[in-house]
């Protein structure tokens, strides 16, 4: 995800919403603003596992919604540098072990905030040292990447690992076509892809395997048909998305399924106002924030996927956001 126009961007149609079903935009942008705020509150504490990570699905709240300056540039680079080791890698938080998860959420946040030069002044290693970090996790023997020391593999990390080097420009640093290799093992009969050869296709797999196929240039191995139709799938009468058959709706695959559909060239196989729709009502009008579904409690991860997943259908309003 990054904050440029991309392929296949769709458009709203302004008149297929109620005028009083729209996107509140000062109420998320203050919502976002309070997360460090609530530091005596148990959820704080323990989602500190994943505090990286929410900087950077807040900061991109913030710029889609307009608002690229609400969030202290100084503050977030001393935290997002405050998180590395000298491995080259990023925790979540201070303490924490490297993970390439965090690793690639503190490079996109360098790059929104154009504070790459910050991490060659002030980082316990430059980019060069980012980079042999991510290079090292590579399986010399079948391409997939581990997301740590521990070996775990999972094609969100093969993701992350071209996402955050082509943002580096250190695509070089890996092999590319062992890794393409790997994605197109895991491609499955309904032409989705898993978490590993064999695994069943998922959404959010899908996502990062059709991704990486992107920064790698190899679209051309997607069987696009088949993908898009088991994508479009995906909606159900309530306008929402869901992650595999059987399965409820939930604000995230508006980014996961959406933005698949947009790689491929096949945004306009799902109902684009009835998502909308769907994605407006998972608001807290009062004080922002958006859920997983109408009546949930909000969180940041779904509140940057939905709005994500509404810029990528042309929400009046919103900046735009480049699928990869």
């Amino acid at each position: 995800m990054s904050l440029v126009s991309g392929p296949g961007r769709a458009q709203v149609a302004h008149g297929g919403l109620p005028d009083d079903l729209q996107l509140v935009v000062a109420k998320h942008v203050e919502y976002i603003q309070t997360l460090d705020k609530r530091k005596d509150e148990l959820e704080y504490w323990l989602t500190e596992h994943l505090r990286l990570n929410g900087v950077y699905w807040g900061l991109t709240a913030l710029h889609l919604l307009g608002h690229p300056d609400a969030l202290p540039r100084d503050e977030t680079i001393d935290f997002v540098l405050s998180c590395q080791h000298k491995s080259g890698g990023f925790g979540p938080a201070p303490g924490h072990d490297a993970h390439m998860l965090y690793t690639v959420s503190a490079v996109q946040i360098l790059v929104t905030v154009n504070a790459l030069d910050e991490l060659e002044e002030r980082g316990k290693t430059g980019r060069e040292g980012v980079g042999r970090y991510i290079a090292q996790l590579q399986s010399k023997d079948d391409g997939s990447f581990a997301g740590d020391e521990w070996g775990e593999t999972d094609t969100r990390f093969l993701f992350g690992a071209l996402n955050a080097l082509s943002l580096l420009r250190q695509l070089s640093y890996i092999d590319v076509a062992k890794a393409v290799s790997y994605v197109h093992a895991c491609a499955n009969f309904d032409g989705g892809y898993g978490v590993s050869p064999g695994a069943e296709s998922h959404a959010g797999q899908i996502f990062v395997c059709v991704g990486a196929l992107a920064i790698a240039d190899r679209l051309d191995l997607v069987d696009q048909d088949r993908l898009g139709g088991w994508l479009s799938e995906r909606q159900l009468d309530s306008g929402g998305l869901n992650g595999r058959p059987e399965k409820l709706e939930d604000v995230c695959y508006s980014w996961w399924v959406v933005s698949s559909l947009a790689m491929i060239g096949k945004l306009d196989w799902i109902d684009r106002v009835k998502l909308a729709g769907f994605i407006l009502r998972c608001q807290d009008p009062d004080l922002g924030g958006i859920a997983d579904r109408p009546g949930d409690a909000v969180d940041v991860f779904h509140t940057v996927f939905g709005i994500a997943g509404l810029s990528l259908i042309g929400y009046p309003g919103l900046k735009p956001v480049d699928p990869i």
